[in-house]
């Protein structure tokens, strides 16, 4: 029997599809026509915040003055570079079957993500999702970003469903962060290379390896048919 008051709202780099290490390696090649040097594993480490944080710790870490007109070169550069590696991206396992289960039960769901729709929009629709039908939340759609609760609250309402009955499903600790401060249980996946410590402490109450993982274990977060 379907609760009526379970939704799940999703991230989705890291979390649906397997496209983390694409996004990391296209931010490696803009930042490089900007002759901004930083190592590979730190940007990793701000895959999915916000635009805004990501420069002001690039500000930090380098030292460097990021203006406005860098700022949009940069997001430029890096949609371009990401474009030309989007072919490789794939669902994660597991992730089109705990779509499918979810819709055949009932159970709303909703896609919330740090990405404009210029390099979601065709990733989202490898995974065979109609965003005309599908709520699909972009960073175009709010004004601030992860980890700010911004994109996990308009998902939400999207859906007409309150969000502290939300299942808030992400790879990052910002995602965890960004789903306790709009007031939802954050559930993590190992799957966009977080460890389930970092994710815990960014308050996740349970962490799977992956979509599929978490498909088996559905029931303890709520989602039962």
């Amino acid at each position: 029997m379907t609760d009526p008051t379970v939704s799940f709202l999703f991230d989705l780099d890291g979390t649906l599809v397997d496209s983390v290490y694409q996004h990391v390696l296209a931010w490696h090649e803009a930042l490089q026509e900007e002759g901004i040097e930083l190592s590979i594993w730190r940007i990793h480490r701000k895959i999915g915040m916000s635009g805004g944080l990501f420069t002001n710790m690039l500000f930090r870490e380098t030292g460097l003055e990021i203006d406005a007109a860098r700022i949009e070169r940069l997001r430029k550069r890096h949609a371009a570079a990401y474009k030309g590696l989007s072919h490789q991206v794939r669902p994660l396992p597991g992730a089109v079957e705990l779509l499918a289960y979810l819709t055949d039960a009932g159970i709303p769901w909703a896609i919330a993500t740090s990405g404009r729709m210029e390099t979601a929009g065709p990733i989202i629709e490898k995974l065979g999702v109609d965003h005309t039908k599908t709520p699909v939340i972009t960073r175009d759609k709010v004004r601030y970003a992860k980890p700010d609760p911004d994109l996990f609250l308009a998902a939400a309402a999207a859906l007409v469903m309150p969000i502290e009955h939300a299942c808030v499903v992400g790879d990052s600790v910002w995602d965890m962060l960004a789903a306790r401060r709009a007031g939802g249980l954050g559930v993590g996946l190992l799957s966009g290379g977080y460890g389930e410590d970092e994710l815990v402490r960014a308050s996740a109450y349970r962490v799977y390896e992956d979509p599929a993982d978490l498909l088996r274990h559905i029931d303890e977060v709520g989602g039962r048919r």
